[in-house]
């Protein structure tokens, strides 16, 4: 979550996002939501000069907030996943948006320096695969298909990426992958729209825009559950900070994955090897047999591969004995505490 490390790049940064009344604030938010009339209280203010300092906090990216049974609620949110990509939703391209581009950048490399490679022992994200790439023998679970998260949702907005936008902003190369791609759900939804300049569309929309990503060779990536997914990101390889922490690591197919993997139709198949370019994650060689051939260690079983091939040569398999992710994000933390619990034991 690149929490506050005590290192220069940190204090340059959060001078840039906070004032030093909005960092006061901040620092009196929890992630429970509360509303206006509770912070003014706690920080001894007057109630409406606080709300409409929440309400500017709110729209500069700085804390959450919804609308529920017609009360405004407001809640703090981390760096990341929060913060660093509210600055970024709106595909806004001024100086201030670069300047905070390059900030957040230059800490949070000196915040890796700092703490140090982070073992990932259990998965906080997953993969979700292309699921018409799935073969028919198959059984197809709702939490394999991106349209029971378009179906589910009224609320569905699209923004920018994170990773591809700031990357832009420092002038960078973002392999013409395509940018405005990244959906957020429900309540967070909402907030993306009403307060960060995100996009509301239909899920006819939501649709097409999911057949770019996957025309374009990205990978859907969302949350390690199962029922309450509320954002759904379209990750490239070099930029998208998941996969980047994810390729890191010694295998990491086994840490990022969609309980999928390929299988090649060796008479389909004419060795063109433009899979092997797609693959994110670099999983793919060309066999002996001139087929492509799979390191299941490095596959994330997104279909990237497949939908690539022009020849229809590669359908996805259910992984033998691969786990169902944890149903709600409560179960997720419970998983993530007990690996923790038998690792020190």
């Amino acid at each position: 979550s690149y929490a506050g490390a005590d290192v220069p790049e940190f204090y340059e940064m959060v001078e840039a996002l906070f004032t030093a009344e909005e960092a006061e604030i901040n620092n009196l938010l929890s992630r429970k939501p509360a509303l206006a009339s509770d912070v003014a209280r706690e920080a001894g203010r007057d109630e409406g000069e606080l709300a409409a300092l929440l309400e500017k906090m709110a729209h500069k990216g700085l804390c959450s907030t919804f609308l529920f049974e017609g009360k405004r609620y407001y809640q703090g949110a981390p760096f990341m996943p929060g913060i660093f990509e509210y600055q970024f939703i709106g595909g806004k391209v001024g100086e201030r948006e670069k300047r905070i581009a390059r900030l957040i950048h230059s800490y949070k490399s000196a915040y890796d320096a700092t703490k140090g490679e982070t073992k990932i022992t259990f998965p906080m994200t997953r993969v979700i695969p292309v699921d018409r790439k799935i073969s028919v023998k198959n059984a197809v679970h709702t939490y394999d298909q991106v349209a029971t998260y378009i179906s589910k949702y009224d609320t569905i907005c699209v923004g920018s990426c994170y990773c591809r936008q700031a990357a832009k902003l420092r002038d960078e190369d973002i392999h013409g992958m395509p940018i405005d791609v990244c959906m957020w759900f429900g309540r967070m939804g909402e907030n993306a729209v009403e307060k960060l300049g995100g996009r509301k569309v239909s899920k006819e929309e939501a649709r097409k825009i999911l057949d770019a990503t996957e025309e374009a060779g990205l990978v859907h990536m969302s949350r390690n559950t199962s029922e309450d997914i509320d954002f759904m990101c379209n990750c490239d390889r070099w930029h998208c900070d998941v996969i980047k922490g994810v390729l890191r690591q010694p295998k990491p197919g086994l840490i990022f994955n969609s309980g999928f993997q390929p299988f090649f139709d060796k008479e389909r198949c004419i060795g063109c090897e433009t899979c092997i370019g797609r693959c994110p994650p670099q999983a793919l060689t060309m066999g002996e047999a001139g087929v492509p051939v799979v390191d299941l260690d490095r596959c994330f079983g997104c279909a990237v591969c497949a939908t690539g091939c022009e020849q229809d040569a590669i359908g996805m398999d259910q992984k033998p004995g691969f786990p169902a992710p944890p149903r709600t994000a409560q179960d997720l933390v419970a998983a993530l505490k007990a690996k923790a619990a038998s690792r020190s034991s």
